[in-house]
């Protein structure tokens, strides 16, 4: 950039989108730094599965707070609502916990899990459709999936497919 008008008129045409994902890029060299101090997350996990799912997969963030979806994509001729759900993984050959809540009541198409790695990068995305995800969560016996809309992350991987891995 030659002048001062150059770069404003720059900036000017970098779309929200472009700037916030460039602002998660960062944010996930600081969580890596804070984990590598700490040994504790930074509480940014939910925020950087998201920016790990629409660079990887393409796909366009809403606004926060958006009830019941994070992102969407065009599939088939139609919009698909996403609800994105992220876990960080300390040694991806053991994987275990629970997914956030999953609030039915909420409109989206999908689910997808964004896996991450101890260094905050995705190994692997894995998306269940709604049908499935609603079937999982009714089954009878377990109070943190019937009441509070947890799924095991073995449980979620098992009714899923997988979207998207990295090349070990």
């Amino acid at each position: 950039m030659n002048s001062v008008s150059e770069l404003a008129r720059a900036q000017a045409s970098e779309s929200p989108q472009t700037e916030i994902l460039e602002i998660l890029r960062e944010a996930k060299v600081l969580a890596r730094r804070y984990y590598k101090l700490t040994g504790k997350p930074l509480g940014i996990t939910g925020e950087v599965a998201e920016y790990e799912a629409a660079t990887k997969l393409n796909l366009k963030l809403h606004p926060a707070r958006q009830a019941g979806y994070d992102a969407t994509e065009v599939g088939q001729g139609a919009v698909v609502t996403i609800q994105i759900k992220g876990r960080c993984v300390a040694w991806p050959g053991k994987i275990n916990g629970r997914l956030g809540a999953i609030d039915l009541r909420q409109t989206f198409d999908t689910v997808l899990l964004v896996l991450l790695d101890h260094e905050f990068n995705a190994f692997a995305m894995y998306e269940a459709t709604r049908g499935k995800v609603e079937e999982a969560l009714m089954k009878p016996g377990s109070k943190a999936r019937n009441e509070r809309g947890a799924l095991a992350i073995q449980q979620f991987i098992s009714i899923s497919s997988c979207r998207w891995s990295r090349e070990d």
